[in-house]
């Protein structure tokens, strides 16, 4: 079961939160954007107050944001939504869009579906990763029963990253097919601000990965704020007073 939430008036706006990441987490946000907009929130399966499952994947969550929008397809909005995703949010309406260019009207993508040209999780970093969803999974169990629980194991969060890594080496196909506006507002430090260890050199990916996507697809408009991965729980005002910004006129009629 995927659990959905909507609130406010104005123009449809979807948002897809990220791995690890629940709506109740982006409550800030979505509270300071449903001033003007008619916001949809849900969980990913596994998260908050949606049902576990036996196997997480990228195709499954892409299922789950296809689900909520094949759903909100029927209540006749007045027009395409707005899709935010957070993360592997980002990603999964990447993918959603480019299969379905006619049912988006926007993009905006906060710190995620980025095209680096590296791969984030090297074979090297594997001990390090692992160990650090290890103490996650341990922070998750004192949210359990609770609309902010992540019921997914340090292994299952480490082999969904991995997998997300091959998923972004091939998404600059996936912008191709799509011709809606696009808005990206990414983290300045997505591995932290420390200038020790490998935090510097994944920084720099980040930052390559989209000066290669302006590169490819100059259209885009992109927004960076001096932050880490957390930004959308950190500078919430800041994400929604970009999101109204760059935001076009009233998105085409829905055919």
């Amino acid at each position: 079961m995927i659990t959905v939430s909507r609130g406010g008036r104005g123009r449809p706006l979807v948002m897809c939160p990220g791995l690890s990441s629940t709506q109740a987490d982006l409550q800030e946000l979505t509270e300071l954007l449903r001033r003007d907009h008619d916001v949809v929130t849900f969980d990913l399966r596994g998260h908050g107050l949606a049902s576990a499952a036996d196997r997480y994947s990228f195709e499954a969550f892409l299922g789950d944001l296809v689900a909520v929008l094949t759903e909100l397809g029927c209540l006749d909005l007045p027009s395409p939504p707005v899709l935010v995703g957070y993360s592997l949010g980002a990603d999964l309406v990447v993918h959603y869009a480019s299969e379905h260019p006619d049912a988006v009207a926007e993009l905006v993508l906060i710190d995620g579906a980025n095209p680096v040209p590296e791969p984030f999780i090297t074979e090297a970093d594997l001990p390090e990763f692992h160990a650090m969803w290890e103490e996650l999974a341990t922070q998750h169990e004192a949210k359990r029963g609770t609309a902010h629980q992540v019921l997914l194991t340090a292994r299952e969060i480490l082999d969904l990253n991995l997998e997300i890594d091959v998923v972004r080496s091939g998404i600059l196909d996936r912008y191709e097919k799509i011709d809606c506006p696009i808005s990206m507002i990414m983290s300045t430090s997505m591995a932290g601000g420390s200038g020790e260890g490998h935090a510097p050199q994944r920084n720099q990916n980040w930052r390559a990965g989209i000066e290669r996507l302006v590169r490819e697809r100059p259209h885009i408009s992109t927004s960076w704020l001096d932050a880490d991965h957390g930004l959308v729980f950190t500078h919430a005002p800041e994400i929604a007073r970009i999101i109204r910004s760059t935001q076009g006129p009233a998105a085409k009629p829905a055919s």
